[in-house]
């Protein structure tokens, strides 16, 4: 669990273990300008190529982290705030519709231990472990959860488009995923998770937002 990396450019993915916790976000098509991911991408791009620089390796990985931490709380914030672009997920079916997705993968592809469904992206984690991954030759594969995310968003942005009458592509091509280091880190991220609603202003609490889960 030490190779790890937050994913914020579109490239071949990396290695994604069995075995491990994850925590992804995807969001809608449209949900942020162009011109701003691309500038933040060049950004986080040039502090990275700075930050390799460092020759000592526990120092440079450390710095990476907080950089790809930093990297993604501006984008979730920009997400929380954005003032255009589509809001499909407030459609309370269409909500509904990628809960019981999730729900359904449960136990077969993965242990989910938490989720908020926004009203432009999704947060979710869950654990990836060798006793749920069905003994299937596509399942050999090392980018297991970009197969699972591949079959959760195409199946839903599917459905979705029925219900909201609408054609074309529905989620963004793009996940973040993260591997969990450990205990302290996974109740850090579970309550960024479920406090993500408050912090945008939609609820006072977390337990008000009628899309949010945890596994207690």
């Amino acid at each position: 669990m030490e190779n790890i990396k937050i994913y914020y450019k579109r490239n071949l993915p990396h290695y994604q273990p069995v075995n491990a916790t994850y925590f992804i976000t995807f969001r809608l098509e449209g949900s942020l300008p162009k011109k701003v991911i691309v500038r933040m991408k060049e950004e986080q791009a040039q502090a990275e190529k700075f930050l390799q620089n460092i020759k000592d390796e526990k120092e440079r990985e450390k710095k990476l982290y907080i950089q790809r931490k930093l990297y993604f709380g501006k984008f979730d914030h920009l997400l929380d705030k954005a003032s255009n672009g589509p809001y499909w997920l407030k459609n309370k079916k269409v909500a509904e519709l990628v809960t019981e997705a999730i729900h359904f993968r449960d136990k077969k592809k993965y242990e989910l231990i938490t989720y908020s469904i926004m009203p432009n992206h999704v947060h979710l984690v869950f654990y990836v472990g060798k006793h749920n991954i069905l003994h299937k030759p596509q399942n050999t594969s090392p980018y297991i959860v970009s197969s699972i995310l591949q079959s959760l968003k195409k199946y839903t942005a599917l459905r979705a488009n029925r219900i909201l009458n609408r054609s074309g592509t529905f989620w963004h091509r793009e996940s973040f995923d993260h591997v969990v280091r450990d205990r302290e880190e996974l109740k850090r991220i579970v309550a960024y998770v479920l406090n993500n609603p408050v912090k945008a202003g939609l609820v006072s609490t977390y337990k008000e937002w009628k899309w949010n889960y945890i596994n207690e």
